[in-house]
């Protein structure tokens, strides 16, 4: 179950990236799934770590955009 949520969300950051219509993202998260799947333990880590990076560089570029900029 945990690998389907991870392909899920890896599916969904890459039709964001790409700026699809959901298909291309689905069909990339089943296989990603998949993968993990045959990849055991190793697989569910990789999968949770690239959600995981994504989430953080977004709330990092979004913390950098709500800082004000300092005048000189």
């Amino acid at each position: 179950m945990i690998g389907k949520v991870i392909g899920a969300l890896v599916g969904r950051e890459l039709d964001r990236r790409e700026g699809g219509d959901g298909l291309k993202g689905m069909a990339i998260g089943a296989v990603v799934a998949t993968g993990m799947r045959r990849l055991g333990p190793l697989g569910l880590a990789l999968g949770g770590a690239y959600v995981a990076k994504k989430a953080f560089d977004r709330s990092r570029a979004a913390r950098a955009a709500s800082r004000p900029t300092a005048r000189p």
